[in-house]
């Protein structure tokens, strides 16, 4: 009997303890944080691309609603007009499109500190390299929801460059064009927006 009231009492005198413990932990300033596993370094990185994933996908919604993606067809002719046609429907639609909407100034920072460490990187040279055997873009003023410009060069992102930077659905793509970084949506051949200067000076 004796043994059984001491096992009782110690289990009792253990959650004492443990609740004395909790109370401390409440009360002491800073106590409950501390006992929290820290969020990671890179959190506010993911938030950002979650952001920017969530604006890539509300453009290609208002896309869509304009007339989607061309259905496949035989003739050019036909598969140009429709291209032309819903990009005056997304024109529409995205009517108070600005620069920023989807590279906002967090986002937009986000991107220039990719660019430039690669650049900085030991792929750096040879993106250099690369972009100067590219045709020459002149100096353009870009501007969101119209289309890109005929007669300029279509200067390609060097491959090395893309792998820092967020992975893009098929029909959109990156576009350097002299310092500015463009999002070009290949469907209708429309600016969806750009940072400037988002390329480091040679």
């Amino acid at each position: 009997m004796r043994g059984r009231v001491d096992l009782t009492t110690r289990r009792r005198y253990r959650a004492k303890i443990c609740c004395a413990g909790l109370l401390l932990l409440i009360l002491v300033p800073g106590g409950f944080a501390q006992a929290q596993t820290p969020a990671p370094a890179d959190q506010p990185d993911a938030n950002l691309l979650t952001d920017f994933g969530s604006r890539i996908e509300k453009y290609l919604q208002s896309r869509q609603k304009a007339g989607g993606a061309p259905k496949p067809a035989t003739e050019a002719e036909k598969l140009a007009a429709h291209r032309k046609k819903t990009a005056s429907k997304v024109k529409v639609e995205r009517v108070e499109a600005k620069q920023g909407d989807i590279f906002t100034p967090e986002i937009a920072t986000y991107f220039k500190k990719q660019i430039a460490a690669t650049f900085a990187g030991p792929e750096g040279p040879k993106i250099r390299a690369s972009l100067r055997r590219a045709e020459p873009v002149p100096p353009i003023n870009l501007k969101v929801n119209k289309a890109y410009p005929a007669a300029l060069p279509r200067q390609s992102t060097p491959p090395t460059l893309l792998l820092n930077l967020p992975r893009l659905p098929k029909e959109l793509e990156y576009r350097i064009v002299g310092r500015d970084l463009a999002l070009h949506d290949m469907v209708t051949d429309l600016i969806v927006d750009f940072i400037p200067n988002a390329i480091p000076a040679s």
